[in-house]
């Protein structure tokens, strides 16, 4: 049997970028797998639409989800959004709207998930965080905010849930080359020169990519991690942890 033969998953945030890539590679690996998203993909995947800041359609997409795959295993809280700016940079409804997205969707979909991941033998959640969330960076304020309560969530739910059998961590990709990232470089006043400097700021010298944190989310979703749970799995091309000189970079 493959690695994820019998298992069923959700992934949010599964129409395109670290979502779709991750949708992917369960499938492939065994695993039916459903979408939540605003415009969700077609087969091979269930598609269930869904805004996650709606919780009653959050939890009627949970549901459906859950009815049409014969239960859930796995659940990737992956959905989000970006914002730019210091701390007086956005407005307060702007702060609103990122925290309910990126923060409050997670526990929306996690809180519809939760029955049916009682019910698994192998339950996994896993919460797509960021760099942002350990590591200062400039005008990003309100984003950090985000991805840092997103990381301290997933070490509380880990905690939570963890004798109910139910599995909890989280990846903190670094910058990735993703639709989202490419549309925020195209409003650059020079893209190319923006893309150089995020490819600079990653050890590695260049943008991480969506099947990198992908592989890294099938780990942490996966029966094969069974004795990991509360843990922080940086995809950042060694932004974290590392310093080389400048002339150690590619």
């Amino acid at each position: 049997m493959s690695e994820f033969g019998g298992l069923a998953a959700l992934v949010t945030g599964g129409g395109s970028g670290i979502g779709l890539a991750t949708a992917t590679l369960l499938a492939e690996r065994g695993a039916k797998v459903a979408c939540l998203d605003l415009d969700p993909p077609g087969e091979p995947f269930l598609g269930v639409k869904a805004d996650v800041t709606d919780d009653a359609a959050v939890r009627a997409a949970v549901t459906a989800a859950a009815e049409r795959l014969g239960g859930l295993d796995i659940l990737v809280n992956n959905a989000g959004i970006g914002a730019a700016g210091t701390v007086e940079g956005n407005p307060d409804e702007e702060w609103f709207h990122v925290l309910d997205v990126n923060l409050l969707g997670t526990v929306r979909a996690t809180r519809a998930a939760l029955p049916y991941l009682r019910r698994s033998g192998h339950a996994a959640v896993v919460n797509t965080c960021s760099i942002a969330a350990t590591a200062g960076l400039p005008d990003r304020a309100l984003y950090s905010a985000s991805k840092g309560a997103i990381l301290s969530l997933t070490l509380a739910m880990a905690a939570d849930h963890l004798r109910e059998g139910i599995r909890v961590n989280c990846v903190t990709p670094g910058t990735a080359d993703t639709p989202w990232v490419r549309r925020l470089l195209d409003a650059a006043p020079d893209a190319e020169a923006e893309r150089r400097a995020l490819e600079r700021r990653q050890p590695m010298g260049r943008l991480v990519t969506a099947e990198e944190v992908a592989a890294a989310i099938a780990y942490l979703a996966s029966p094969l991690a069974g004795g990991t749970t509360g843990t922080v799995l940086a995809v950042d091309g060694g932004m974290q942890g590392l310093r080389p000189r400048p002339d150690d970079r590619r």
